[in-house]
């Protein structure tokens, strides 16, 4: 671990002990070696910082948008954290070839379909980026879900501690061999993946996905095991 992300983390660690009541025993699911995708919901507030220290040691990389790089101090922080520039908008080719090679060097890279913070803790409908990984790549996808960090700041500024609950699903891969993917259907995909999200979240978390009986799994397949 380099120094600035050792200094990162210790602070981190010391900070969400006495800001946060943690419920996140089912990271202990999540395997210590190879690439692997997580998938999660995003409300934008704690759940990025969360997880990559929960899940240390393990290598962590994953998209942040372009334009928070022109932030110094955000640009160290996301330096340390081996996270990848991505412009928002466009086809960011440099973007993806860079989280194919950190899969490949077996990091963890995570991934919110969402694309933007949902701010409310409600899901919101997905984009299909990360089916565009997960194709490219051939790496396992594990979902995972948390919810109560949406009313961290809003906590924080009562002093009040926040309850965090993070709750880890089965990993699967894509099932699309022979299949031409169009665009209609990387959507298609990316609201099966969505549907691992929401059943693990409470009802009135799922949003866009509350009626998760409404979308198939034709398209993902189980992994037995990580290897």
């Amino acid at each position: 671990m380099n120094i600035s992300k050792w200094i990162i983390t210790s602070i981190l660690r010391v900070y969400f002990r006495l800001t946060i009541r943690m419920d996140a025993d089912e990271l202990k699911k999540v395997p210590m070696q190879g690439p692997l995708i997580v998938i999660s919901n995003h409300t934008g507030q704690i759940e990025v910082p969360v997880l990559a220290t929960l899940l240390q040691p393990r290598k962590i990389s994953g998209w942040g948008k372009a334009e928070a790089f022109d932030n110094l101090f955000l640009r160290w922080v996301f330096g340390a954290w081996d996270i990848i520039p991505v412009r928002r908008g466009e086809a960011d080719m440099k973007a993806l070839k860079d989280a194919l090679r950190a899969l490949e060097n077996g990091y963890i890279f995570g991934i919110a379909p969402e694309g933007t913070r949902n701010k409310t803790g409600r899901l919101l409908r997905a984009h299909p980026g990360a089916v565009i990984l997960a194709l490219r790549s051939g790496a396992p996808i594990l979902p995972v879900a948390h919810w109560g960090g949406e009313v961290f700041l809003k906590n924080l500024k009562r002093f009040k501690r926040t309850d965090f609950h993070v709750r880890v699903g089965e990993p699967f891969r894509l099932k699309v061999e022979g299949l031409k993917v169009t665009a209609e259907m990387r959507q298609e995909i990316v609201d099966e993946m969505m549907v691992r999200i929401a059943s693990m979240l409470p009802e009135e978390y799922r949003g866009e996905y509350s009626d998760i009986n409404k979308y198939s799994q034709k398209f993902l397949t189980q992994v037995a095991t990580f290897q």
